[in-house]
Formats: C-alpha cells, sequence, structure tokens
C-alpha cells in the first residue's frame, strides 16, 4: 500500500510543479531591436497621456497609465521617466517609507536613467524629514515617529546607491546625527569617524571630526574613564592642525582648556592622595604631570605643593625627576642641586653666557643704526668721479721706457758668392733685357 501511494504521488508531482507554475511571475525576455523600437512608439504615446491626466488633475488616471507601462513596457525609455513619475506621485499621497522605497524601486531598475540623480535627492529629501521627527499615521491611525533604525537605514541605502555621490557624505554624517541624537555615544562616533576617513576632504569631515571630540569630551564629564579624555584631545589636536582657522577652531581651543584643566585636576587629587599616604616619590610625579597640561589654578597649586616635598625630602622629589627630564616642571627654588650626584658646581661665567638664549629689545635704551658712510676709495689725482658713480674714470698710464737702451741689430755687409771648391767661377746673372 505505502509502494502504490508513492507511486501516485511520483506520478502526479510533474503535473502538479507544473500547475503551480501557472502562478509564478515569468521573467520577460529582453525584445530585439525592431521589437524595442515597436514598444517604445506605444509606451511615448501612453506616457504623454498620462502626463495630459496629471496635468489636468487626474491623478489616479496618469498613476494608472504609469504602472500600465512599467509592467507592459519595462525595457523602454519611457518606462523610466514612468517609474520615476509613479514615485513622484507615491511621495505626494503615501508614507515616508513608501516613498522611498517607491524611488528604490526606480533606482534598482533604471540605473542608466537621467532621473538617477534626482531620485537620489527625492531619497535623501525623504530621510532628511524622516530624521526631522516627522509623524506618521500607523495602521491604527496613530501618528507614530519612525525609529532611529529605520532612518539610518534609509542613509545607508542611499550610500550604498552612489557612495562616491555628492550626498554620499551628507547622508553618513546625518547618520551620526542619529545615533548622537539617540545617545549612542559608540555607534555615533564611530559613523562620525566613517566621515572623517571615507570623505576627508569634505566640510562634513571637519564638523564630524570636531563633533568626535566634543561627545568624548562629555562622556569624560559624566565619569572617570581616562580613554574617554584622551579621545576628545586627539580628536579636538586633529581638528585644529587641520583646520586651523576652521568654523570650530575657538570652540576647539576651548574644549582642549577644559580638557587639559580636568586631567591638571585628576592627576594633583592623585599626588593630594600619595602626599596624605607619605608616598612622597609618587605625589611629586603627579604633581609633576598636573603642572603638565598648564591649567592656571592646579598649576599654582601644583607648585606649592612641591615645593613643601623638596624642602620635606629633597631626594624623594630628585628621585621622581630622573628618566623624565622633559617632564621637570618644578620651580627652581624647589630644587636643591648641590645635593644631587651629578653636580659638579656651577658654569664659568662664560660657559653660561654662551649657553643663555639671545633675547630681543624690549624697551628704549637708544639704540640707534649704525650710520651708513661712503668707503674712502683710491683715486687718481686731479680726477672727479662721474654723475652716479663712486670711481673716478681709469686713467691709462703712458708707457714707461726701459731700464737699458735696446741696442740695434748689427747690419750685415753683402757676402759675394764664392766659387766651390776646385770648381769655376759662377759668373754674374745677366740682367734681364
Amino acid at each position: 500500500m505505502a509502494l502504490l501511494a508513492v507511486a501516485v504521488s511520483c506520478a502526479f508531482a510533474p503535473q502538479a510543479s507544473a500547475f503551480l507554475g501557472l502562478f509564478e511571475k515569468k521573467e520577460k525576455a529582453v525584445p530585439g531591436s525592431a521589437e524595442r523600437s515597436a514598444q517604445e512608439s506605444q509606451a511615448s504615446a501612453m506616457l504623454v497621456q498620462a502626463r495630459e491626466a496629471q496635468s489636468k488633475g487626474r491623478t489616479g488616471k496618469a498613476q494608472s497609465l504609469y504602472q500600465q507601462i512599467i509592467k507592459q513596457f519595462p525595457f523602454t525609455e519611457a518606462a523610466a521617466e514612468a517609474s520615476y513619475a509613479n514615485a513622484v506621485i507615491i511621495r505626494q499621497s503615501s508614507g515616508l517609507q513608501q516613498s522611498f522605497d517607491a524611488f528604490q524601486t526606480f533606482i534598482d531598475q533604471h540605473r542608466t536613467s537621467p532621473r538617477f540623480d534626482d531620485a537620489i535627492q527625492q531619497q535623501y529629501e525623504i530621510a532628511e524629514i524622516a530624521k526631522g521627527g516627522k509623524k506618521e499615521r500607523s495602521l491604527i491611525l496613530i501618528p507614530v515617529k519612525m525609529g532611529g533604525d529605520d532612518v539610518v537605514a534609509m542613509y545607508k541605502k542611499i550610500i550604498a546607491n552612489a557612495p562616491f555621490g555628492k550626498l554620499a557624505p551628507l547622508a553618513q554624517f546625518s547618520i551620526g546625527e542619529v545615533y548622537q541624537d539617540m545617545g549612542e555615544k559608540n555607534q555615533a562616533v564611530a559613523a562620525y569617524q566613517t566621515v572623517v576617513d571615507n570623505y576627508p576632504n569634505t566640510k562634513q569631515a571637519g564638523e564630524a571630526q570636531f563633533r568626535i571630540g566634543s561627545i568624548s569630551s562629555v562622556a569624560a564629564s559624566r565619569s572617570e574613564d581616562k580613554s574617554n579624555l584622551l579621545a576628545a584631545r586627539d580628536a579636538l589636536t586633529t581638528y585644529m592642525t587641520v583646520n586651523p582657522k576652521g568654523e570650530r577652531a575657538g570652540e576647539a581651543e576651548l574644549g582642549l582648556r577644559q580638557i587639559n584643566a580636568v586631567e591638571a585636576g585628576q592627576s594633583l587629587n592623585v599626588g593630594k592622595f600619595y602626599m596624605r599616604m607619605g608616598k612622597t616619590k609618587a605625589a611629586a610625579i603627579y604633581f609633576n604631570e598636573a603642572l603638565k597640561y598648564g591649567s592656571p589654578e592646579a598649576s599654582a597649586e601644583a607648585r606649592t605643593l612641591l615645593a613643601e616635598l623638596a624642602a620635606a625630602d629633597p631626594e624623594a622629589v630628585s628621585a621622581a625627576q630622573k628618566g623624565q627630564p622633559d617632564q621637570d616642571y618644578t620651580v627652581a627654588a624647589a630644587k636643591n642641586l648641590k645635593n644631587r650626584e651629578d653636580y659638579v658646581g656651577p658654569l664659568a661665567p662664560e660657559l653660561a653666557r654662551l649657553g643663555q638664549k639671545p633675547q630681543m629689545r624690549a624697551g628704549n635704551d637708544n639704540f640707534l643704526p649704525i650710520p651708513l658712510s661712503e668707503p674712502t676709495l683710491p683715486s687718481t689725482p686731479g680726477a672727479t668721479p662721474a654723475p652716479g658713480t663712486l670711481l673716478p674714470p681709469v686713467v691709462q698710464p703712458q708707457e714707461k721706457p726701459a731700464l737699458l737702451p735696446v741696442p740695434s741689430a748689427p747690419s750685415t755687409p753683402a757676402v759675394p758668392p764664392q766659387p766651390a771648391p776646385g770648381g769655376l767661377p759662377v759668373p754674374p746673372k745677366p740682367p734681364a733685357p
């Protein structure tokens, strides 16, 4: 019996699948050039009718025609125009999420359309309205504000649609703002850091850097976690370095001062604790650290306490300085130099003077510039310089006679030709006729 049931089910399985296939959505094949040209003509005619209906206020008729074009002629340019126009109508008559999804459908199906950037702009405007807190009616007709996660999902979709578009940094920055409004510190800082990393040359990058410092600073004021102070200092210092004349430069500088004051106060309190415990060296280390941050109130108190420690236990204060010469902020009166192991006496006056840095004149000490006078130049007696020149003209000296007279060359008398030895005399050359 079981075998018979299995055989019957196998026999009817192909027929059942074929029957169910009647209800499956079939993908339309891409038409050929001739067929596509014919479809373009039909779709364009329907698009004209839809636009006329929309201009006359018959929105329902226009939307029906737009949807018919999209369904029947999906591969035509008219279908892209119809899809965008349909999304615009949905935005005018439906909620934010439905409107956003309608433009997303257009983007997914017609990425090469000239309307692509317009659709991204529409999505960004919808997301901004949602971020602003516009309430929508729910299924039970009660106005409900969209959740922050839903708004963030919109912005992330915009970035995914055009990661290098002009709206991508704005969308990423808005994600940080949404998380900041939700009180999600870590997610807000991460979103702002993404703006700084992915879009460093935009205006939003500088503002995001400042926001990172501000959020960390607020978090530091509410807790004793030193990592928040370090994060705030790094972010604000980076902002000041990259944007020395930025719009937030004054606020960033004020934030750094507040951070310095907080860190100086923390170091001062720790130093006082060790001072009460009788641990002079540890107390001196923290007092010097309080001086490092430059807070006026904490610095004054730290110097006073360091002087007290140096008077009571100079060796411990000196030991606190070893290995950290750059962090030695103790006043000179609090140092007992003569008891140091490396003290060999004061420098010679000449060495001390050479070691001093040159100082600029700060008072009226009757300082006068050196007068400019022309140097004495050699000149020829009786010669005067030409106008506009300092030197007189060069006079060529006369040629001087030699020290000794040079005799003239001696004249040699003419010698008649002599006959060769043992030969005949050579007669003179006859004159020319």
